[in-house]
């Protein structure tokens, strides 16, 4: 029997007897409506469920806690792009990629994996999660992704918060941040 939240994993990363299993997809980091669709389309009901805390039962393992981070921290980002409640779960997919790491389910997931666990913390405005962060993908990144853990981390320590959300989140924005704005990589 195919566990509940296995077509999660399978449309993320593909099935693990597809070719392209473990693999890169440009769609992960880019905006593609299409993709966005599909999300919103195939995984709002999952999220809403989850959300209201119906699949806590999915804790119990390391890849269902996956599934449940894809949710509340990278499928948020395609579903309700440009919207408050991008980012509205971001809470939730830390507390999951904490007790994955209690856990020891963290040390389990390949390595494909471990970035999506990983990355609660990358995208968090606080400067204690941030560290997290960065010593997980000192761990186990490579230097792309070590990279990018270190730009958000130079970003939260210098302005407290990602000033490329404050649009979005109808923040002000300071005079320094707007300014940051204007320079290339300030925003993700």
């Amino acid at each position: 029997m195919t566990a509940p939240y296995q077509d999660i994993l399978d449309f993320w990363f593909f099935p693990e007897d597809h070719e392209n299993h473990g693999s890169k997809r440009p769609e992960w980091f880019q905006k593609n409506d299409d993709f966005d669709q599909e999300i919103r389309r195939r995984f709002l009901d999952n999220f809403e469920q989850a959300e209201q805390g119906h699949l806590l039962a999915w804790t119990d393992e390391a890849k269902g806690c996956m599934a449940l981070l894809l949710l509340f921290d990278q499928f948020t980002r395609n579903m309700f792009r440009n919207n408050p409640r991008s980012f509205s779960a971001d809470a939730k997919a830390r507390a999951i990629a904490r007790h994955m790491l209690e856990k020891g389910f963290f040390e389990r997931l390949p390595s494909i994996m471990k970035k999506f666990a990983a990355l609660p913390f990358e995208h968090s405005e606080n400067l204690d999660d941030q560290k997290i962060s960065m010593k997980l993908f000192q761990e186990f990144g490579d230097e792309d992704d070590i990279l990018y853990a270190q730009r958000h981390f130079d970003i939260i320590e210098r302005f407290g918060r990602f000033p490329h959300r404050n649009e979005v989140l109808k923040r002000p924005s300071t005079e320094e941040e707007l300014a940051f704005l204007k320079q290339p990589n300030s925003s993700f």
